[in-house]
């Protein structure tokens, strides 16, 4: 195996994180690159920790692949958590060595391809630094190394942006470092604003120079001037740079990049992407940005840009994912608040289900009992859908619930319209069908605007509640008023939403009336539960796989004299009828 220096390692660098906290930074300069406790062996990189093996690992050429090698660490090598004995290292790989509270090696390759990566300015720093102070190129090699390492931390994406900052005024000796956000309307704004030692400034307190920010962005590439007297004539005469006295300005644009391969090729070219900013450094003296300041600068713009673009995609990422949870906690509330486990009742047996079409939605029903010998049941289709519509059916819920103290119906339907149409503001309404059955049949019922439900009886499919009132929160001016049918024993109600009759095929044809109708005629001792299943599945084999806009409800229920439970196997529900997909 190669054992020379002369193998190229593409700057590969090792992140060394002590159990205290602190960092240092290794080149990889030959293999094998040994690692482990103490000089004896011939270790390149030390670490004083006695639980380490003086043999640990060491770092190895295969195929010009870099890989790390178990040599005798007692506890065990592990990359990213995963023990090994021999794994391929790429960019990012964390590596321990089975202890708490000990070193951590972070491997940075330094192979970014085609491009000035920082790793990769090592090896040019250490021959241009002859002519600075002693210490000058290690120094600024030091910020800008601990400005990458933050700029891919998990830190508060402000505070990596601020050290990052913090080190390109130092890594210049600029006076001054801003860095301009672009916001949804692309206009540039002050995010951040450091001046020498650190020092925060305010931003409202910056005038950075607008001539040479447009330039760069026009151009596509940093504008560095050294002497403002030298510059173009536009520099020159820039009303900010007057006035400030600036001799020296750097801007480089911050561009989300995004590769395509070329079909014919096996590189590729960057393509700049939409502007996320720019880094701004300014100074009243001259010649304040020397070369080498300028290539350091464009690396950490480059990382800079990466990292700000991918802290907004994390920030989307987080919000949705913030959202998504609130939603599932609102359709965790929706689904709970649906009946489950319909009680026996001797009079009648019920059957449901609700498919929201979204997470949430705006259908629901209801079943209650208002005392020994009545039940109330209700389904409701709130207009539109989502948190709005489901934040409604929980109101209305709420407030129909309150008919088991007694309140009458038509009383009750009367305030909710008052209170919805008071609020417009809102902007929702809701059809609803209620009723309440007692044990001797009598069905006493409010059709708030919704569909009519079916009423099967003696085999044949009705739609006797055509008649009724306006939905709740639509007409200030709208009276509830009660009706009454007497049902016969096996007489069956299928109450629906419009999400089961507008279903839509692929064609854009609806499921309709008709169609139901046709399904129900002949269904008189057919249990709840399979009815309903007969109904869904002939929506679903309708509408072939294409998406729904409604959300789809089916309340059932069948009435049965009272003290006559011979149907009683064919009409009671199963134990769970509340379904959403």
């Amino acid at each position: 195996m190669p054992d020379t220096a002369s193998i190229s390692l593409g700057g590969a660098v090792l992140e060394v994180v002590s159990p205290d906290g602190a960092r240092r930074y290794v080149r990889v300069t030959q293999t094998p690159f040994l690692i482990g406790r103490g000089a004896e062996t011939g270790n390149h990189l030390q670490l004083s920790d006695r639980r380490i093996s003086r043999n640990c690992a060491a770092l190895v050429i295969e195929a010009g692949r870099l890989y790390i090698e178990d040599r005798g660490q007692r506890r065990g090598l592990f990359v990213n958590g995963e023990k090994v004995e021999s794994r391929l290292l790429n960019d990012g790989d964390s590596i321990t060595f089975g202890l708490e509270d000990s070193y951590e090696i972070v491997f940075r390759s330094g192979t970014a391809s085609g491009e000035e990566s920082l790793p990769n300015l090592l090896t040019r720093i250490e021959h241009i630094t002859s002519s600075e102070p002693v210490g000058g190129g290690l120094r600024k090699l030091n910020l800008l190394l601990e400005a990458t390492t933050l700029l891919h931390s998990q830190l508060p994406l402000d505070s990596v942006l601020g050290t990052m900052l913090d080190h390109a005024v130092s890594v210049t000796d600029a006076d001054r470092g801003m860095l301009l956000e672009a916001d949804a309307t692309g206009a540039l704004k002050v995010r951040l604003a450091r001046r020498t030692g650190g020092l925060r400034l305010p931003p409202e307190s910056i005038t950075p120079s607008q001539t040479a920010i447009q330039l760069a962005l026009r151009q596509h590439s940093p504008v560095v001037t050294e002497d403002i007297e030298r510059a173009e004539m536009d520099l020159q005469s820039a009303q900010s740079i007057i006035a400030q006295r600036l001799r020296a300005v750097v801007v480089i644009p911050l561009f989300a990049v995004h590769r395509a391969s070329s079909p014919d090729s096996s590189s590729s070219a960057p393509a700049y992407g939409h502007p996320l900013g720019v880094l701004y450094l300014d100074s009243r003296r001259p010649a304040a940005f020397s070369k080498l300041d300028r290539q350091i600068l464009d690396a950490l713009a480059a990382d800079a840009a990466s990292i700000l673009d991918n802290a907004r995609l994390v920030v989307r990422e987080r919000e949705r994912q913030r959202m998504e949870e609130q939603i599932n906690i609102a359709r965790d509330i929706q689904q709970a608040l649906l009946p489950r486990n319909f009680p026996d009742h001797p009079h009648l047996a019920v059957a449901g289900c609700n498919y929201p079409c979204l997470s949430v939605g705006g259908d629901y029903f209801d079943v209650f009992p208002l005392d020994n010998n009545r039940t109330a049941f209700l389904i409701a289709d709130v207009s539109g859908k989502g948190l709005g519509a489901a934040l409604l059916t929980t109101m209305l819920q709420g407030a129909l619930s309150a008919m088991t103290l007694g309140t009458d119906p038509a009383r009750v339907f009367n305030h909710v319209n008052r209170f919805l149409c008071d609020h417009a503001e809102v902007g929702r309404y809701a059809t609803m069908f209620f009723g309440i059955l007692d044990d001797d049949g009598h069905l006493e019922f409010i059709n708030a605007g919704h569909p009519s439900p079916f009423l099967i009886r003696h085999g044949t499919a009705e739609e006797p509640f055509s008649e009724g009132s306006y939905p709740v929160g639509l007409v200030p001016e709208a009276e509830y008023t009660t009706a009454r049918l007497k049902l016969e024993p096996g007489d069956t109600l299928v109450l629906f939403s419009d999400g089961v009759t507008e279903a839509m095929d692929p064609d854009e044809q609806m499921f309709g009336v008709p169609r139901l109708r046709e399904i129900l005629t002949g269904q008189t001792e057919c249990p709840l539960d399979q009815l309903q299943k007969c109904v869904l599945e002939a929506v679903e084999n309708f509408a072939r796989g294409a998406s729904q806009a409604d959300d789809l409800t089916m309340l059932i229920v069948r009435y049965r004299a009272a003290g006559a439970r011979a149907l009683t196997d064919t009409d009671a529900a199963p134990a769970s009828q509340s379904v959403s997909a």
